[in-house]
C-alpha cells in the first residue's frame, strides 16, 4: 500500500517534502505533480525502480525519459550545452519546456536514447516539484503518468490513488492540475528543432 501525502500546491510543507525525499532515497517510485501534469519518477541510479515504472506505464526501456532538474547548474552536469543554447534555456526555465540534449557521461546509458545518446531535461515550474528537487540535491528520472490505454497524463490524484495505490511507494496530492503538455525542443545538434508545440512559447527559440 502506497503512502499518500497532501502537499500544499503553493507553500509545500517542509516536513512532507523531507519525507517524500526519504522515499526517493530509499529506492521508491513516486507519483508527483509538475507544471505539465502528474509524473512518475525515481532517482537516476535506481535501476529496479526504473523497471517498475516501465511496468506501470507498459513502456520499453527505449522510452524517452526525462531528467527533472532544479536549475541550470544541475542541467549542465547531465547535458552538453553550448553557450547559445545555455542562454536560451536559462531565459525560459523554470517553465513548460523539455529540452533534448546530448547526454554527458553522468547519465546512465539505460536512460539515454540508444541511437542518439540524448536525454530530455527540464526544470519544472511547480513549487512542490522544485521543493523536492532542492531537498534531494539530485535530479529525478521522470516520465509523464500516462496509464496504459490512455493518451493523456493523469490529473486527478484520487483517480491515481485508485489505480496505483498498490504499485507505487508514494502518491503526492498537489491538487487537480490538468494536463499542460510541455513544448519539446531538440537542441542536440546545434539547431533548435521543435518536436512538439505545447504550453511553452516557442518565440524565443525560432
Amino acid at each position: 500500500m502506497s503512502q499518500f501525502f497532501q502537499i500544499h500546491p503553493d507553500n509545500p510543507q517542509a516536513r512532507l517534502v523531507k519525507q517524500a525525499c526519504e522515499v526517493f532515497r530509499s529506492g521508491g517510485v513516486v507519483v508527483y505533480p509538475t507544471d505539465s501534469g502528474y509524473a512518475i519518477g525515481c532517482l537516476v541510479d535506481n535501476k529496479n525502480a526504473l523497471e517498475r515504472i516501465c511496468g506501470i506505464r507498459d513502456i520499453g526501456k527505449d522510452h524517452n525519459f526525462t531528467l527533472m532538474c532544479r536549475d541550470m547548474s544541475e542541467l549542465s552536469i547531465y547535458a552538453k550545452v553550448d553557450n547559445q543554447a545555455f542562454r536560451q534555456i536559462k531565459n525560459n526555465t523554470p517553465g513548460p519546456f523539455t529540452f533534448i540534449l546530448k547526454a554527458t557521461k553522468e547519465v546512465p546509458k539505460r536512460l539515454q536514447n540508444p541511437k542518439r545518446k540524448t536525454i530530455g531535461l527540464r526544470v519544472p515550474n511547480n513549487p512542490i516539484a522544485l521543493a523536492i528537487l532542492e531537498e534531494l540535491d539530485s535530479p529525478i528520472m521522470s516520465t509523464s503518468l500516462i496509464l496504459p490505454g490512455n493518451t493523456m497524463a493523469e490529473s486527478d490524484p484520487e483517480v491515481i490513488r485508485d489505480n496505483l495505490e498498490k504499485r507505487v511507494d508514494l502518491i503526492i496530492d498537489g491538487g487537480n492540475i490538468g494536463e499542460h503538455p510541455t513544448t519539446v525542443l531538440d537542441m542536440s545538434e546545434g539547431e533548435c528543432v521543435i518536436l512538439r508545440e505545447g504550453e511553452g512559447d516557442i518565440s524565443a527559440f525560432v
